[in-house]
């Protein structure tokens, strides 16, 4: 389970949920934390401030963790997502949009979806190798820069009424493209920014802002649209990419380390990619995070039967707004789940954590397919946004405590690609699957699948549920 839609049609600024171990080499990285996640790790916050106490007892114990803002670089990561998150959303919706528009034809809007996946794997995977082998820092700044020279164009097209889908959609393959090497640079920095037991809360932190422009984005853009029209929507998600430029600039150099912490850099080939893979293949922990979300968004995310619900099962309360309270139940139970992450933000079985997370997911999937109304269907929903929280948070955490440095950029370059296709080969089992048994049982079983799954790899695999950094 991830973030889901942060790669969706023109979406670019909210990425994968993050939680890094964290960590700084002695070599001049001035401002970053230091973990014995890195070895060769330096000993000092930014401006040799000592590391932050634990929360307070109490009622501060259930409410979000903000520990890791204390740390100035990472504040700064974080407030350009934060400004990002809804100005991304405006161009999600923007798109599509104007795509329709044009054309009159939903086939065309999911042409240009998949228009934009395959820039967005490839370039994941050499994204991710590059993080490992260039400054972070530096390869954040010239992808967010290209980024929002695409907004640029995007509004450029859009004000001169060009009414082009090529064009629309070469703008989207190019900006995807982008995303897709932003997004393992920025997510393996996070290991550089904050203290390793602080990296639950940094995940929560990135993960509810993420989802909460998904909630605020998309209804920002629906009340704007009318209003402004599609042009300035693509403009102030430039100006938004400003902001973000700004922040990373401020950001301290995050060159890679080798072997003993030492600085290094040596050209990246695809070779690389490959060494990713046998990495994750040869770390069992590492791949039973990934195997945990493919499980769960492929069985389990029924997103491809809402239309089909809204329109049958929940015809009663009205299409238009069942539709829109499904789309909107797991990314607001997400944010609940975020700001209550207090609760387990701070435990130290992060495998059981992720286990017991993508079993509830399945357990409310399970629900949702079960209910009889749609508020029941709601509530079970925004039960499985909370599960998500907790299984991005942790799962996050996972790929950074249990790879080195050298690799992390590797592995979130894997795990966008795993966030782009789990749901995307879901919308294709779960629409067929709905065809041929009815909505409600496609989703009830896939809801029950995941849970057997999950606790079948449970058993099979020990190690993965006893492990703590």
């Amino acid at each position: 389970m991830g973030d889901r839609g942060a790669v969706s049609v023109g979406n670019h600024g909210v990425d994968p949920a993050t939680g890094d171990r964290g960590a700084v080499s002695a070599t001049g990285n001035h401002g970053e934390v230091p973990s014995a996640g890195d070895r060769g790790a330096g000993s000092a916050a930014e401006g040799g401030a000592a590391p932050a106490p634990s929360p307070k007892p109490g009622w501060r114990r259930w409410v979000m963790d903000t520990r890791p803002l204390r740390h100035r670089p990472f504040r700064r990561l974080w407030s350009s997502t934060t400004v990002t998150a809804i100005g991304s959303q405006l161009t999600a919706v923007a798109v599509p949009k104007q795509i329709y528009d044009i054309t009159g034809s939903s086939a065309w809007v999911g042409y240009a979806s998949f228009a934009g996946l395959l820039p967005l794997v490839v370039f994941a995977l050499w994204g991710g190798v590059i993080a490992d082998r260039m400054d972070r820092r530096t390869l954040m700044l010239v992808t967010n820069a290209g980024i929002a020279v695409t907004s640029v164009l995007f509004w450029a097209q859009s004000f001169a009424g060009l009414d082009s889908v090529a064009v629309l959609m070469v703008l989207l393959a190019a900006q995807q493209g982008f995303f897709g090497m932003n997004s393992p640079a920025r997510n393996a920095s996070v290991a550089r920014l904050v203290p390793a037991e602080e990296l639950p809360a940094a995940g929560a932190l990135q993960s509810t802002v993420a989802q909460t422009g998904m909630i605020i984005g998309p209804l920002l853009a629906g009340a704007l649209i009318p209003v402004l029209g599609l042009p300035t929507l693509y403009l102030i998600d430039a100006l938004a990419l400003c902001i973000t430029l700004w922040a990373v600039w401020r950001l301290p150099a995050l060159p890679p380390l080798t072997e003993g912490g030492a600085v290094g850099r040596r050209r990246a080939g695809w070779r690389d990619v490959t060494e990713g893979f046998r990495y994750i293949a040869a770390h069992r922990i590492l791949l039973m995070s990934f195997l945990a979300d493919i499980i769960a968004m492929v069985f389990g995310m029924p997103r491809a039967l809402f239309p089909q619900l809204a329109s049958d099962t929940y015809a009663p309360w009205g299409e238009g707004f069942a539709l829109g309270l499904l789309f909107a139940a797991i990314p607001l139970g997400a944010v609940v789940g975020g700001l209550l992450s207090g609760t387990f933000s701070r435990a130290r079985r992060h495998g059981l954590m992720v286990i017991a997370a993508v079993v509830a997911w399945g357990v409310a999937i399970t629900g949702f397919g079960l209910s009889p109304s749609l508020w029941w269907a709601v509530a079970f929903l925004a039960l499985a946004g909370v599960a998500d929280m907790v299984s991005m948070v942790y799962r996050g955490t996972i790929l950074q405590s249990a790879a080195t440095d050298d690799m992390r950029g590797r592995m979130q370059g894997v795990f966008t690609v795993v966030v782009a296709g789990g749901p995307r080969i879901a919308d294709l089992l779960h629409g067929t699957a709905g065809s041929l048994l009815g909505p409600r049982a496609a989703v009830t079983a896939g809801g029950l699948l995941v849970a057997a799954t999950t606790l079948g790899l449970a058993v099979a695999v020990p190690a993965f549920r006893r492990y703590a950094p």
